[in-house]
């Protein structure tokens, strides 16, 4: 059986969908902790993520009320990985 050059990109495409396929089903959950919806909070939900992370280092800066770990990832980019929570 000979294969034509379309039905190959066809196999070589179905080929790589299935690994992506594979790769999303077998991701880890999501463990990052999202933005609280509290009333500290719930007044940054309607803002846009640059305007809301200007606010972030006013609590959880080194000496602030809510400092972060010391092995946390840079601290510019807030809502790069924590998501906006769900409204309770």
């Amino acid at each position: 059986m000979v294969l034509k050059k379309e039905n190959i990109y066809t196999v070589i495409f179905i080929s790589v969908c299935a690994i992506i396929l594979i790769v999303l089903l077998n991701a880890p959950p999501e463990t990052t902790k999202p933005i609280p919806f509290d009333d500290i909070h719930k007044k940054f939900y309607s803002m846009t993520k640059k305007e809301a992370e200007a606010f972030c280092s006013d609590c959880h800066k080194e000496d602030g009320d809510y400092p972060l770990p010391k092995e946390h990832p840079p601290k510019y980019r807030c809502l790069f990985c924590h998501k906006k929570g769900r409204k309770v």
